[in-house]
């Protein structure tokens, strides 16, 4: 299993997350600042099984609103989970 972390602008985050979930994917989305202007930005946590990786980042890929040139449209960080746990 491994851990999507997504950091993306606050414009996509709805597109975003309504996506990922329409391809069964989970998220949880935890607002954020970042950034040299402190943009308001959305963190989104997506826990996916590790064949499912390259489908969720595509998800984000495509979803993601075209950024001004020079400007990146989301930052991705992609962990391993050594267990995970539903209490």
């Amino acid at each position: 299993m491994k851990m999507i972390i997504a950091i993306l602008r606050d414009v996509d985050s709805d597109p975003v997350t309504r996506a990922l979930t329409a391809g069964k994917f989970r998220v949880t989305r935890i607002a954020s600042t970042g950034g040299l202007l402190r943009r308001g930005v959305t963190t989104l946590l997506v826990g996916v099984d590790d064949g499912k990786v390259d489908v969720a980042i595509q998800v984000l890929k495509d979803t993601c609103c075209p950024a001004a040139e020079g400007e990146k449209r989301a930052t991705v960080f992609v962990v391993p989970v050594e267990r995970f746990e539903q209490v």
